[in-house]
């Protein structure tokens, strides 16, 4: 069975890209996929990131999606972090679902199965199917935790933590514990944020090194309250990583002053992204090794 890969151009760090994406001059958006002959009526493996800039990503996504069903392709979208997946559930009446919204967009272009890593309203790995669209869960805890090993030391042991209870199932596995946090109300303004309340720990850490693991680093507010509360506890070191890492305004310089050490995947390309998800995508999707 021929199964097409098809390599959107933000991906090209990883892979090396075979479709066209440009912009007219006004601003619209230009895509081609060149092999698109090859992909009528085959198996087609689509691997596009839908964030940096994810609004345009995501119709960059549909126009890709839409030209491959035109031919009778059969679809597997493979994007490592998925946009809008905090909004699964509504807190206030009247809020859009815009986890559903998006899932449901992109099971209507025919995709098959998306592969995502850690997204965040599932947390647990595994298969699932979520308004519509199959969903492949991929974890990179067992490589972020190797990774926290590499940095720290073999011979240096370390307890491992999440910030929150959506997180725990990254460190379930490895013995973790779990803080529980509490957000109050959205605050005023044009951005929506609710803030922190509390973020409290039932266990000790004095004198251990402690890995804290969280699925996404966004404004960094969770885990720098997580950093001084296990810092206030007496922990020797304090690492702090994330698969996704967004770090937004200056909270990845926040961090590190409070942190001992701070890294991600580069599922999002930034500063501090330094375990390579190219090995993870490959152990679900062989034809990336060729």
């Amino acid at each position: 069975m021929l199964i097409m890969l098809l390599i959107s151009p933000n991906f090209s760090d990883l892979f090396k890209p075979n479709i066209e994406i440009k912009a007219f001059p006004d601003g619209d958006l230009y895509v081609r996929i060149p092999e698109i002959k090859q992909c009528a009526g085959e198996d087609v493996i689509l691997l596009h990131r839908l964030y940096p800039d994810q609004n345009t990503s995501i119709l960059t996504l549909f126009m890709l999606l839409d030209t491959l069903r035109r031919v009778g392709a059969r679809v597997t979208l493979v994007s490592p972090y998925l946009p809008y997946s905090r909004q699964d559930k509504t807190f206030l009446e009247g809020e859009a679902l815009s986890a559903q919204v998006l899932c449901s967009m992109i099971a209507s272009f025919g995709v098959r199965e998306l592969i995502t890593l850690d997204c965040h309203f599932l947390k647990k790995e595994g298969e699932i199917e979520y308004a519509g669209l199959k969903i492949r869960n991929i974890s990179a805890n067992h490589a972020l935790i190797e990774h926290g090993r590499s940095k720290i030391g073999i011979e240096e042991p370390f307890e491992v933590i999440s910030p929150d209870q959506g997180a725990g199932y990254l460190v379930s596995d490895f013995g973790g514990k779990t803080m529980e946090k509490v957000r109050g109300e959205y605050e005023k303004g044009d951005t929506a944020y609710r803030k922190i309340e509390k973020l409290e720990r039932n266990f000790e850490i004095a004198g251990k090194n402690v890995l804290i693991i969280d699925d996404m680093i966004s404004t960094g507010t969770t885990m720098i309250k997580a950093i001084e509360n296990i810092k206030s506890g007496g922990a020797k070191k304090v690492l702090c990583a994330a698969t996704h890492g967004f770090f937004m305004k200056d909270s990845l310089h926040r961090i590190r002053t409070s942190a001992d050490i701070v890294f991600t995947t580069n599922s999002i390309v930034n500063p501090v992204s330094e375990v390579d998800i190219s090995k993870l995508l490959s152990s679900v999707i062989p034809e990336l090794k060729k």
